[in-house]
Protein backbone atom coordinates (compact mmCIF):
# COMPACT_ATOMS: atom_id res chain seq x y z
CA UNK A 1 0.00 0.00 0.00
CA UNK A 2 1.52 3.14 -0.67
CA UNK A 3 2.21 5.50 1.99
CA UNK A 4 0.62 9.02 1.14
CA UNK A 5 1.01 10.84 4.64
CA UNK A 6 0.91 10.73 8.37
CA UNK A 7 -1.10 13.87 8.62
CA UNK A 8 -4.69 13.14 10.36
CA UNK A 9 -7.31 13.95 8.34
CA UNK A 10 -10.54 15.24 10.29
CA UNK A 11 -14.03 16.20 10.35
CA UNK A 12 -15.84 13.57 8.67
CA UNK A 13 -18.00 11.05 10.24
CA UNK A 14 -19.18 8.01 8.59
CA UNK A 15 -21.97 5.43 8.47
CA UNK A 16 -21.13 2.07 7.21
CA UNK A 17 -22.83 -1.36 6.45
CA UNK A 18 -20.38 -4.56 6.58
CA UNK A 19 -22.08 -7.28 4.89
CA UNK A 20 -20.85 -11.52 5.52
CA UNK A 21 -19.14 -13.37 2.49
CA UNK A 22 -22.08 -14.61 1.30
CA UNK A 23 -23.77 -11.65 0.57
CA UNK A 24 -21.58 -11.10 -2.20
CA UNK A 25 -21.56 -12.52 -5.61
CA UNK A 26 -18.38 -14.87 -6.86
CA UNK A 27 -15.42 -13.96 -7.88
CA UNK A 28 -16.10 -10.95 -5.76
CA UNK A 29 -16.83 -13.12 -2.67
CA UNK A 30 -13.15 -14.94 -3.15
CA UNK A 31 -11.83 -11.72 -3.25
CA UNK A 32 -12.99 -10.32 -0.17
CA UNK A 33 -12.34 -13.44 1.57
CA UNK A 34 -8.70 -13.43 0.41
CA UNK A 35 -8.61 -9.51 1.12
CA UNK A 36 -9.99 -10.34 5.25
CA UNK A 37 -7.23 -12.30 5.98
CA UNK A 38 -4.69 -9.48 5.20
CA UNK A 39 -2.70 -8.22 8.44
CA UNK A 40 -2.13 -4.65 6.67
CA UNK A 41 -5.73 -3.67 6.73
CA UNK A 42 -5.92 0.06 5.89
CA UNK A 43 -7.57 3.10 7.78
CA UNK A 44 -10.36 5.17 6.91
CA UNK A 45 -7.47 7.87 7.19
CA UNK A 46 -5.81 5.97 4.78
CA UNK A 47 -8.33 6.30 2.33
CA UNK A 48 -8.88 10.05 2.79
CA UNK A 49 -5.44 10.85 2.50
CA UNK A 50 -5.73 9.17 -0.98
CA UNK A 51 -8.15 11.04 -1.76
CA UNK A 52 -6.62 14.74 -0.73
CA UNK A 53 -3.38 13.42 -2.84
CA UNK A 54 -5.53 12.99 -5.92
CA UNK A 55 -6.33 16.75 -5.41
CA UNK A 56 -3.22 17.94 -5.99
CA UNK A 57 -2.31 17.50 -9.41
CA UNK A 58 -3.62 20.14 -11.71
CA UNK A 59 -5.84 19.39 -12.92
CA UNK A 60 -6.90 17.70 -9.84
CA UNK A 61 -7.82 14.40 -9.77
CA UNK A 62 -11.70 14.47 -8.35
CA UNK A 63 -12.66 10.62 -8.48
CA UNK A 64 -10.01 8.05 -8.73
CA UNK A 65 -9.89 6.60 -12.37
CA UNK A 66 -10.15 3.14 -11.13
CA UNK A 67 -12.52 1.85 -8.37
CA UNK A 68 -10.80 0.84 -5.07
CA UNK A 69 -10.27 -2.57 -4.35
CA UNK A 70 -9.97 -2.40 -0.35
CA UNK A 71 -12.56 -2.42 2.42
CA UNK A 72 -13.53 -2.24 5.98
CA UNK A 73 -13.04 -5.56 8.00
CA UNK A 74 -15.29 -6.82 11.28
CA UNK A 75 -16.46 -10.00 12.31
CA UNK A 76 -19.61 -10.29 13.79
CA UNK A 77 -20.85 -14.07 16.15
CA UNK A 78 -17.47 -15.69 14.01
CA UNK A 79 -18.89 -14.34 10.59
CA UNK A 80 -16.85 -12.52 8.68
CA UNK A 81 -18.02 -9.36 7.21
CA UNK A 82 -16.73 -6.87 4.86
CA UNK A 83 -17.88 -2.96 3.78
CA UNK A 84 -16.30 -2.44 0.76
CA UNK A 85 -15.13 1.52 0.34
CA UNK A 86 -16.32 1.92 -3.37
CA UNK A 87 -14.34 5.08 -3.12
CA UNK A 88 -15.25 6.18 -6.65
CA UNK A 89 -18.85 5.51 -6.55
CA UNK A 90 -18.39 7.61 -3.30
CA UNK A 91 -16.63 10.05 -4.98
CA UNK A 92 -19.01 10.87 -7.93
CA UNK A 93 -21.83 10.99 -5.37
CA UNK A 94 -20.14 13.60 -3.57
CA UNK A 95 -19.31 15.28 -6.36
CA UNK A 96 -22.85 15.88 -7.45
CA UNK A 97 -23.49 17.61 -3.72
CA UNK A 98 -20.68 19.80 -3.72
CA UNK A 99 -22.96 22.69 -4.99
CA UNK A 100 -24.81 22.84 -2.03
CA UNK A 101 -21.87 23.40 0.03
CA UNK A 102 -19.79 25.72 -1.64
CA UNK A 103 -20.44 29.11 -3.29
CA UNK A 104 -20.09 29.30 -7.13
CA UNK A 105 -16.76 30.86 -6.90
CA UNK A 106 -15.19 28.51 -4.29
CA UNK A 107 -16.43 25.71 -6.26
CA UNK A 108 -14.53 26.82 -9.26
CA UNK A 109 -11.56 27.67 -7.28
CA UNK A 110 -11.59 24.30 -5.73
CA UNK A 111 -13.00 22.14 -9.19
CA UNK A 112 -12.82 23.59 -12.14
CA UNK A 113 -16.24 23.68 -14.51
CA UNK A 114 -14.16 21.96 -16.69
CA UNK A 115 -12.94 18.64 -14.71
CA UNK A 116 -17.04 18.82 -13.20
CA UNK A 117 -18.48 18.45 -16.35
CA UNK A 118 -15.95 16.04 -17.44
CA UNK A 119 -16.58 13.69 -14.37
CA UNK A 120 -20.31 14.01 -14.37
CA UNK A 121 -20.46 12.80 -17.91
CA UNK A 122 -18.10 9.63 -16.68
CA UNK A 123 -20.42 9.36 -13.68
CA UNK A 124 -23.28 9.18 -16.32
CA UNK A 125 -22.09 6.57 -18.75
CA UNK A 126 -21.08 4.13 -15.84
CA UNK A 127 -24.70 4.14 -14.56
CA UNK A 128 -26.14 2.86 -17.61
CA UNK A 129 -23.78 -0.40 -16.91
CA UNK A 130 -24.51 -0.12 -13.25
CA UNK A 131 -27.95 1.31 -12.36
CA UNK A 132 -28.09 -0.60 -9.29
CA UNK A 133 -25.01 0.19 -7.61
CA UNK A 134 -25.04 2.15 -4.33
CA UNK A 135 -22.27 2.49 -1.34
CA UNK A 136 -21.57 0.53 1.59
CA UNK A 137 -20.27 3.83 3.33
CA UNK A 138 -22.08 7.18 3.97
CA UNK A 139 -20.11 10.14 5.27
CA UNK A 140 -21.05 14.03 6.77
CA UNK A 141 -18.91 16.39 7.40
CA UNK A 142 -18.47 18.77 10.52
CA UNK A 143 -22.04 16.86 12.28
CA UNK A 144 -23.45 13.48 12.49
CA UNK A 145 -26.74 13.87 11.20
CA UNK A 146 -29.46 13.26 13.84
CA UNK A 147 -31.43 10.62 11.46
CA UNK A 148 -27.96 8.50 11.67
CA UNK A 149 -28.67 8.04 16.09
CA UNK A 150 -31.87 6.50 15.19
CA UNK A 151 -30.28 3.65 13.55
CA UNK A 152 -28.41 2.78 17.27
CA UNK A 153 -28.91 2.35 21.47
CA UNK A 154 -26.68 4.37 23.91
CA UNK A 155 -25.68 0.81 25.16
CA UNK A 156 -23.83 0.01 21.94
CA UNK A 157 -22.23 3.03 22.42
CA UNK A 158 -17.90 2.27 22.60
CA UNK A 159 -15.56 4.78 23.50
CA UNK A 160 -11.80 4.69 24.08
CA UNK A 161 -9.91 7.88 24.99
CA UNK A 162 -7.07 7.02 23.14
CA UNK A 163 -3.47 7.59 24.57
CA UNK A 164 -3.44 11.44 24.63
CA UNK A 165 0.54 11.75 23.03
CA UNK A 166 2.50 12.28 19.95
CA UNK A 167 1.88 8.98 17.78
CA UNK A 168 -0.48 7.40 20.78
CA UNK A 169 -3.98 5.49 19.45
CA UNK A 170 -6.81 8.69 18.50
CA UNK A 171 -9.86 8.46 20.51
CA UNK A 172 -12.64 6.70 19.14
CA UNK A 173 -16.42 6.81 19.96
CA UNK A 174 -18.89 4.56 17.64
CA UNK A 175 -21.91 2.76 17.70
CA UNK A 176 -22.44 -0.94 16.15
CA UNK A 177 -25.71 -2.99 15.99
CA UNK A 178 -27.28 -5.17 14.21
CA UNK A 179 -28.92 -4.53 10.77
CA UNK A 180 -32.42 -6.53 12.07
CA UNK A 181 -32.33 -4.09 15.03
CA UNK A 182 -31.65 -0.80 13.05
CA UNK A 183 -34.34 -1.28 10.54
CA UNK A 184 -36.64 -2.34 13.33
CA UNK A 185 -35.60 1.40 15.16
CA UNK A 186 -36.00 2.80 11.48
CA UNK A 187 -39.89 2.08 11.35
CA UNK A 188 -40.48 2.95 14.85
CA UNK A 189 -38.61 5.77 14.87
CA UNK A 190 -40.85 7.02 11.39
CA UNK A 191 -43.82 5.66 13.14
CA UNK A 192 -43.12 8.44 16.07
CA UNK A 193 -42.56 10.93 14.47
CA UNK A 194 -45.21 10.94 11.65
CA UNK A 195 -47.76 11.13 14.49
CA UNK A 196 -46.38 14.28 16.02
CA UNK A 197 -45.33 16.29 13.24
CA UNK A 198 -45.69 16.93 9.69
CA UNK A 199 -43.24 16.20 6.81
CA UNK A 200 -39.85 17.81 7.18
CA UNK A 201 -35.87 16.88 6.31
CA UNK A 202 -35.90 15.02 9.96
CA UNK A 203 -38.48 12.48 8.51
CA UNK A 204 -37.29 12.71 5.00
CA UNK A 205 -33.82 11.43 6.02
CA UNK A 206 -34.96 8.69 8.36
CA UNK A 207 -37.03 7.44 5.17
CA UNK A 208 -33.60 7.53 2.92
CA UNK A 209 -31.59 5.93 5.69
CA UNK A 210 -34.03 3.25 6.12
CA UNK A 211 -34.47 2.72 2.17
CA UNK A 212 -30.81 2.61 1.91
CA UNK A 213 -30.29 -0.27 4.63
CA UNK A 214 -33.26 -2.05 2.78
CA UNK A 215 -30.73 -3.00 0.11
CA UNK A 216 -28.28 -5.11 2.30
CA UNK A 217 -28.35 -8.49 3.58
CA UNK A 218 -30.23 -9.16 7.08
CA UNK A 219 -27.41 -10.42 8.88
CA UNK A 220 -25.09 -7.13 8.31
CA UNK A 221 -23.97 -4.92 10.52
CA UNK A 222 -24.33 -1.32 10.66
CA UNK A 223 -21.82 0.93 12.18
CA UNK A 224 -21.99 4.68 13.03
CA UNK A 225 -18.45 6.09 13.29
CA UNK A 226 -17.49 9.40 14.84
CA UNK A 227 -14.27 8.99 12.17
CA UNK A 228 -12.12 12.29 12.14
CA UNK A 229 -14.98 14.24 14.58
CA UNK A 230 -13.27 12.81 17.25
CA UNK A 231 -10.48 15.52 16.69
CA UNK A 232 -12.94 17.93 16.62
CA UNK A 233 -14.68 17.74 19.97
CA UNK A 234 -12.85 18.10 23.16
CA UNK A 235 -12.19 15.02 25.21
CA UNK A 236 -14.54 15.79 27.71
CA UNK A 237 -17.39 16.44 25.56
CA UNK A 238 -16.58 13.59 23.79
CA UNK A 239 -16.43 12.20 27.01
CA UNK A 240 -20.06 12.91 27.55
CA UNK A 241 -21.60 12.60 24.46
CA UNK A 242 -24.53 10.47 24.46
CA UNK A 243 -26.75 11.62 21.35
CA UNK A 244 -28.13 8.56 20.76
CA UNK A 245 -29.20 8.65 24.21
CA UNK A 246 -30.61 12.06 23.54
CA UNK A 247 -32.23 10.64 20.25
CA UNK A 248 -33.94 8.00 21.99
CA UNK A 249 -35.42 10.41 24.71
CA UNK A 250 -37.04 12.39 22.03
CA UNK A 251 -38.52 9.84 20.29
CA UNK A 252 -40.18 8.14 23.27
CA UNK A 253 -41.45 11.17 24.51
CA UNK A 254 -43.04 12.24 21.46
CA UNK A 255 -44.68 8.54 21.32
CA UNK A 256 -45.81 9.28 24.67
CA UNK A 257 -46.95 12.92 23.84
CA UNK A 258 -44.93 14.62 26.44
CA UNK A 259 -43.44 17.61 24.06
CA UNK A 260 -41.84 19.04 26.09
CA UNK A 261 -39.49 15.76 27.24
CA UNK A 262 -39.09 15.91 23.67
CA UNK A 263 -38.12 19.06 22.75
CA UNK A 264 -35.58 19.06 26.04
CA UNK A 265 -33.56 16.09 23.99
CA UNK A 266 -33.45 18.00 20.82
CA UNK A 267 -32.17 21.06 22.59
CA UNK A 268 -29.53 19.15 23.96
CA UNK A 269 -28.31 17.77 20.12
CA UNK A 270 -28.65 21.18 18.48
CA UNK A 271 -26.61 22.88 21.52
CA UNK A 272 -23.99 19.99 21.26
CA UNK A 273 -23.63 20.27 17.34
CA UNK A 274 -24.32 23.75 16.89
CA UNK A 275 -20.30 24.02 18.80
CA UNK A 276 -18.85 21.68 16.28
CA UNK A 277 -20.42 23.47 13.17
CA UNK A 278 -19.10 26.99 14.76
CA UNK A 279 -15.87 25.36 14.20
CA UNK A 280 -16.47 24.66 10.45
CA UNK A 281 -17.58 28.82 10.13
CA UNK A 282 -14.45 29.20 11.58
CA UNK A 283 -12.23 27.40 9.11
Amino acid sequence: MPKVSSVIVPYAAYLRVYEPLAAFPEPERAHWSRYARRTDLPSYQDELRRSLADLLPTPPVPVPVHESGDAFVAEVDGVVCVCPWRTRLRGWQALGELAEDFPAPVLDALLPPVVRRQTAQDYERWLEGNPDARPWIRTATWQVPINWFVLVSDEEREYDKGGGGPGAPAPVLRYRTPMVQARRRVARGLRALKEAMDEGPLIDGLVDVGRWLEEFHPRSLVELDYGGLVHALPAGELEDDHSAADVAEGIEALRRGDGTTAGAAYGRLVERWRSVRDRRSAN
